[in-house]
């Protein structure tokens, strides 16, 4: 839950964030950026590194990092020392997603593992459910309230890493095998959808707020009902993966996502943004189950790299979004969300030749 609360937490607060600050909605697009840039240029390695010096130190130091830099964020004076705390924010979840997955796999039977994904899964559509829902009730008192719970959280989860012991150099994972085309099309994968469809959540905030008008605490709301959606959705959706593979899978719920979104920029009613919204997070949820279910097979013998790197791309995809989308936003919202859905669409491209019977390493 932590990665997608901690990103998506700011969604709600951006007409406040802009008052506090006194800049454009186009500068407070960086309060994503400045948090997802380092995230996720040290998902490249950080996935490694944990693996050699041991998951649960190395999550445990990270819990403590995000949420110190939660504090320094509630505690900001300017946007200079508030984007710094986003990015130390960014750095300290940069060795948690990857090296939990890693354990997650390591513990589940392979029969089982879209199962064990989809519930991971679903735990991750919670954090994204409850930040805008969460940001938008504590922006109601204080935006800088949201951050304050942010914090409680992460030291909440301080007792509470994944196995994993440091490895000895004659035991370090293993480097090549993640410069692989399996690899390179999962990173594609990645990169596609997150730039589009799955990282749009703060598109529909915006939609909410400046052409609908709803208030803070209105468009969180709003939000929780599509991210309930994929909460429900996700431990199902990781059945489906199991039954019918990854791959095929993944082609469906990337067209699906991105014909559902291509939509949504010519809604003027809350209800009917509501459903859309919520259809279409439904589809990316089975992207975000196919996705994490073959990055962490993809290297056994570095499953926190592989995954690191994946993850890595695909976050790089949601940095350069709000650089991309919000001024496409402000100009012509319909063509922001038509947009989303033709830069989602080569990922389908990219699980299918992953469900190809040979992908060269």
């Amino acid at each position: 839950m932590l990665g997608p609360f901690g990103t998506m937490i700011v969604g709600p607060m951006f007409p406040e964030l802009r008052d506090t600050f006194g800049v454009s909605t186009e500068t407070i697009g960086w309060s994503l950026t400045a948090y997802l840039l380092p995230f996720s240029v040290l998902l490249l390695v950080s996935g490694t590194l944990g693996e050699r010096w041991g998951r649960r130190q190395v999550v445990r130091a990270a819990f403590l990092l995000y949420g110190l830099s939660c504090l320094g964020a509630a505690a900001s004076a300017n946007l200079t020392m508030f984007l710094t705390f986003r990015a130390l924010q960014g750095v300290g979840n940069a060795f948690t997603t990857p090296l939990l997955l890693a354990g997650l796999a390591d513990i589940t039977p392979p029969q089982r593992l879209g199962r064990a994904i989809g519930i991971y899964a679903s735990f991750q559509a919670a954090g994204t459910s409850l930040a805008p829902f969460v940001g938008g009730m504590a922006t109601e008192v204080h935006w800088r309230l949201g951050f304050v719970i942010l914090a409680v959280f992460c030291f909440f989860l301080l007792p509470a890493p994944p196995p994993g012991e440091p490895r000895r150099d004659a035991e370090a994972p293993p480097i090549r095998p993640l410069f692989s085309r399996r690899l390179a099309l999962l990173a594609a994968a990645g990169t596609a959808t997150t730039a589009g469809t799955l990282g749009m959540t703060y598109l529909i905030s915006l939609q909410a707020r400046d052409t609908l008008g709803l208030s803070a605490g209105g468009a969180g709301a709003l939000l929780l009902v599509a991210g309930l959606t994929m909460l429900v959705l996700a431990p199902r959706w990781g059945r489906v993966v199991d039954r019918f593979g990854a791959p095929r899978a993944g082609v469906v719920a990337v067209v699906t996502a991105s014909a559902l979104s291509a939509l949504i920029g010519y809604t003027d009613e809350v209800i009917l943004l509501t459903m859309l919204f919520a259809a279409t997070s439904a589809a990316s949820s089975l992207v975000l189950v196919a996705l994490q279910s073959l990055a962490t097979v993809a290297v056994p013998d570095n499953r926190g790299g592989a995954v690191s790197v994946v993850l890595g791309f695909r976050f790089a995809g949601l940095a350069l979004s709000p650089l991309i989308w919000i001024p496409v936003f402000e100009s012509d919202p319909v063509l922001a969300f038509q947009g989303t859905a033709l830069v989602s669409l080569p990922a389908a491209l990219a699980f299918a030749a992953l469900g190809q019977r040979r992908v060269s390493a």
